[in-house]
């Protein structure tokens, strides 16, 4: 009797095992809070730009910046002036996925008035996601000749 019910239990091992890992989500889950931002500042891609818009009818670059990182509970200021104050100010080339990189695209030379979150970096340069005016939410390259001009400095929000 034992041993029938041993040989029962050793029977359905297998098949429970198959079952449980055959079920499981192949998805791997964003544990990367710097994942969460970026797929979050991608989802908005070939949004167009409207400044002071806040939604996926229009919005300008410090808007992406809050809805990336409002989606990992880090409620951001709303203007990219005062988004440049938050966080630790870091060297160019320590730049990590997440950081904020911050530029000077108007007359003022050193004023901010631009913001782009870094989405790669590279042993040769950094890509990042912003809203431009002429493209909307897209990724451009530091080294582009206009961003590496225009840039003033980065901000890292989170270690």
């Amino acid at each position: 009797m034992i041993k029938q019910r041993f040989s029962s239990f050793l029977y359905w091992i297998p098949i429970l095992a198959f079952l449980a890992f055959s079920c499981a989500s192949k998805k791997k889950a964003a544990s990367d809070p710097f994942d969460v931002v970026i797929s979050t500042a991608r989802s908005y891609t070939g949004t167009p730009y409207k400044y002071g818009g806040t939604s996926r009818a229009g919005m300008d670059c410090s808007a992406l910046v809050y809805h990336a990182y409002y989606s990992i509970g880090v409620t951001m200021p709303r203007v990219s002036a005062d988004q440049s104050q938050v966080g630790k100010k870091i060297n160019q080339r320590d730049l990590q996925r997440g950081d904020l990189l911050f530029f000077a695209t108007g007359r003022r030379k050193n004023r901010v008035t631009h913001a782009g979150i870094v989405t790669e970096v590279s042993k040769n340069d950094v890509r990042f996601i912003h809203s431009s005016t002429s493209l909307g939410v897209s990724e451009d390259y530091l080294s582009n000749r206009y961003w590496s001009k225009v840039f003033l400095f980065a901000r890292r929000v989170m270690e």
